[in-house]
């Protein structure tokens, strides 16, 4: 992440999000692979934060998607660390080690490198997860740097969390 902080935009989204879970008295944990901790950070800039987002996991290697989370290593080996199931399984992960009732994972190539024709740099898939009911996954592909495809990544992140507070 740059040292600036990240948009005013973005900003105001992790703050309806905080206020969202704390009508429907829901906690959240995160699970981040290529944000790094960043949507733990954005909702953490907001007051109240600490009501509602009860743990995050920065699982940036696949050994620590697999200690941390429980992810199966062989779906990482099979499908590789940037996929669906991957993201799944970590949404899935860190409701298992944690007492939230929602989770928002987050798996993907940032860039600049690391990309290829099948997975291209800006590719990222987001898991989500409800207490009760199976997780869930979304595919993206932000174009821009890399600070542009994490905050992509990061707001996708918070409207996949709002999906799944609704439910």
């Amino acid at each position: 992440m740059n040292a600036e902080m990240p948009p005013d935009a973005l900003m105001e989204k992790a703050g309806h999000l905080v206020a969202d879970l704390k009508r429907g008295s829901l906690m959240l944990a995160t699970a981040e692979s290529c944000t790094g901790g960043l949507i733990a950070a954005c909702m953490t800039e907001i007051a109240g934060a600490s009501e509602v987002l009860e743990r995050g996991f920065v699982t940036y290697s696949n050994a620590a998607k697999v200690e941390q989370l429980g992810v199966p290593a062989a779906i990482i080996a099979e499908q590789g660390a940037v996929s669906a199931e991957v993201a799944e399984a970590m949404a899935a992960g860190a409701l298992a080690h944690s007492g939230a009732d929602l989770a928002v994972a987050v798996t993907g190539i940032a860039g600049p490198g690391g990309g290829s024709a099948a997975k291209p740099v800006g590719l990222v898939y987001l898991g989500g997860a409800r207490r009760g009911a199976a997780p869930v996954s979304e595919r993206h592909v932000f174009v821009g740097d890399r600070h542009s495809i994490r905050l992509a990544a990061v707001a996708a992140a918070f409207d996949l969390i709002a999906r799944l507070a609704r439910e």
